[in-house]
């Protein structure tokens, strides 16, 4: 039998930002103190900025006991790792359909904010009550990339999608009452969508949205790194 003591269990991909723009971003869940220790110790010299994702409060304190200028964002569930100044690209939207989704679209956010852009919030403007939409047409409409966060029916995605002329990014949400399942049926809702431009990406997966609405805009700004 092989000594675990041996074996090495974090290995971070220090290349990543060279070949994707963006360094490795590190999932929290089921790590243990000494692999959160080793990771934060392995990025103390580093130049680029990193985020740590689905993080707990304990969890936040042992990276900030190596890494002090890390910030905790509670609502996002992330820490982040500043080194670099943002160049502030414009462009990308965070939308929700309403307050209990906001910590997908912070997660969304919060991601594209590390990437370089600054983001506009529009929160709690679902379909139930469509004029809070409608008054941010102007808003969304010069928007480059929109990320739509709804539970659940999930209409909301839609509505944006036909808009705008931007790529919309739908982030379905695991709230909702029983027959939400979890987040499936807004998961559905947005796969079916009738609006082109919708992409989904999976249940409460903010990061992956807004990385994705990140890497549009970085690109329309000619930095695809």
């Amino acid at each position: 039998m092989p000594d675990m003591k041996t074996i090495k269990e974090v290995n971070l991909d220090k290349e990543r930002s060279e070949r994707t723009g963006f360094s490795e971003v590190i999932y929290c869940p089921g790590k243990s103190d000494e692999q959160l220790e080793n990771i934060a110790s392995n990025l103390i010299n580093t130049t680029e900025n990193v985020l740590f994702s689905r993080v707990a409060k304990r969890q936040h304190e042992i990276i900030a006991q190596i890494l002090p200028d890390a910030t905790f964002y509670e609502k996002a569930r992330m820490t982040g790792l500043c080194r670099q100044e943002s160049p502030g690209w414009k462009g990308v939207a965070v939308v929700t359909a309403g307050s209990s989704d906001v910590p997908v679209a912070e997660e969304a956010a919060v991601t594209a904010e590390y990437m370089g852009c600054d983001v506009l919030r529009l929160y709690d403007v679902g379909v139930a009550g469509l004029h809070r939409l409608l008054a941010h047409a102007s808003e969304l409409q010069a928007a480059h990339a929109i990320v739509a966060v709804a539970g659940m029916e999930g209409a909301l995605p839609t509505v944006v999608g036909g808009l705008v002329s931007c790529p919309v990014i739908a982030v379905p949400t695991s709230v909702g009452y029983g027959v939400n399942l979890g987040g499936i049926a807004p998961l559905l809702t947005m796969l079916n969508s009738c609006a082109l431009g919708v992409t989904v990406v999976n249940i409460d997966n903010g990061l992956g949205a807004g990385y994705t609405a990140a890497s549009i805009v970085r690109r329309i700004y000619g930095r695809s790194k």
